[in-house]
């Protein structure tokens, strides 16, 4: 069981990417409104307006969605719709997707199984 992790810079992309999920399989995300550092900095932090320049390319509002997947075959299908959808991850300003494992987890649907102990 892992955590997958996704911010995708994109906001037209979002719908395109948990349609992708729920054909998978993956019925449960939390999706989160988000900004990066450097944006935050260049609007906050005077000193640092001149990084301005390296997050032009960059939205100013990301979404960051959280998933737990109980499947590795469903978390690499999902790592390749998130790539179908937005691109190229490696391009400055796409997003990045990381997963983190489980070894325990409560209050999630019932096909992960409750209190799952791994």
């Amino acid at each position: 069981m892992q955590l997958l992790v996704t911010v995708i810079n994109q906001a037209e992309a979002l719908d395109d990417v948990l349609s992708g999920f729920l054909e998978l399989g993956i019925t449960g995300a939390t999706i989160i409104n988000s900004e990066g550092m450097a944006r935050i900095l260049t609007h906050d932090v005077p000193i640092f307006a001149g990084i301005q320049m390296l997050i032009s390319r960059s939205r100013a509002q990301n979404y960051t969605i959280f998933s737990v997947i109980d499947e590795d075959a469903k978390v690499d299908a999902a790592f390749a719709v998130i790539q179908d959808v937005v691109g190229n991850m490696s391009e400055p300003g796409t997003g990045i997707v990381f997963t983190i494992p489980i070894t325990r987890v409560e209050g999630v649907a019932p096909e992960l199984g409750r209190d799952s102990e791994l």
